[in-house]
């Protein structure tokens, strides 16, 4: 699970009666991130500082949520849990917490009018830990589903899956998932996914998740390592990355492992290939597939 990466801690808030909540990744000091977005219907807050070429280089906490961009709200609640205990960039006016996340749509599963909002981004945060904790329809995925891209009346209830895979010298590579897909479980022995059902096209979905790592990387090859984990995605679902999801995905390093310095890039493509694996692994947990 996410949290086998030292001093990454998780937590959740779940409505059960709603089908809804948010999920929060608190990262350890000196943590480095980037990011990619694929398909068209993305809901984020703060991306663009996760390009390599932007100025901060840190990230203090992700943010998982339902209730589509409405549920953005819930990163108030940890900038607010942050700065109270000092983390954050610092500044001249004090620190300033960096805090990413996306949305997926869930407001049509149970009460789209509750949505997490930062009462309950707070909430995950002191809920948070850094040992096992829950998956499943909980957190970010409490109200995801699957299969939308059948047709109404498709869909199946999915959720959230942790997976993680171990490298050479300690090296680790976990990742967490809330599978809101339009599509299905992919079968890797089906040459192609089957054709969409008309009319398939359901504006409630979007798959969302973190990658975190001890290796020490820079944001560039962050974002190599995310580009790879939507190869994970394209493993585990078909269809994915669709005009109606809005897939996201954060990679997070903590710095306490030093990849050897291979010539070439043998290194970094080592935390690629693990973050693939992890976050297919993970998807098809998070989707109730094989």
């Amino acid at each position: 699970m996410l949290t086998d990466v030292p001093g990454v801690r998780v937590g959740h808030w779940t409505d059960t009666a709603a089908a809804t909540g948010c999920t929060v990744v608190l990262f350890p000091a000196g943590t480095v991130a980037s990011g990619e977005i694929r398909g068209g219907a993305p809901g984020t807050r703060e991306w663009a500082l996760l390009e390599p070429a932007r100025t901060v280089q840190r990230i203090d906490a992700a943010v998982l949520t339902g209730g589509s961009a409405f549920g953005l709200a819930a990163c108030d609640g940890v900038m607010r849990w942050c700065e109270e205990r000092g983390v954050g960039l610092p500044t001249m006016a004090g620190p300033v917490p960096i805090v990413v996340g996306a949305v997926l749509f869930d407001l049509a599963v149970g009460d789209g009018s509750v949505r997490p909002g930062a009462a309950e981004g707070y909430a995950a945060c002191e809920a948070a830990v850094a040992g096992a904790f829950p998956a499943g329809p909980g957190g970010a995925g409490a109200g995801a589903t699957v299969a939308k891209w059948r047709g109404p009346g498709a869909a199946r209830p999915a959720g959230l899956g942790t997976a993680t895979e171990r490298g050479p010298d300690g090296l680790v590579v976990a990742a967490l998932i809330a599978c809101n897909a339009w599509g299905d479980v992919r079968d890797p022995a089906q040459p192609r996914p089957e054709l969409p059902s008309w009319p398939a096209p359901l504006l409630a979905d979007t798959t969302i998740g973190v990658v975190a790592t001890n290796a020490r990387l820079d944001k560039a090859a962050c974002l190599l390592v995310a580009q790879s984990g939507h190869d994970g995605l394209a493993r585990a679902l078909a269809p994915v990355h669709a005009t109606v999801d809005g897939d996201a995905l954060v990679v997070a390093a903590t710095g306490d492992v030093e990849l050897p310095a291979a010539p070439g890039p043998v290194a970094v493509e080592t935390v690629r290939i693990l973050a693939a694996a992890a976050v297919e692994a993970a998807t098809r947990l998070a989707a109730g597939g094989p």
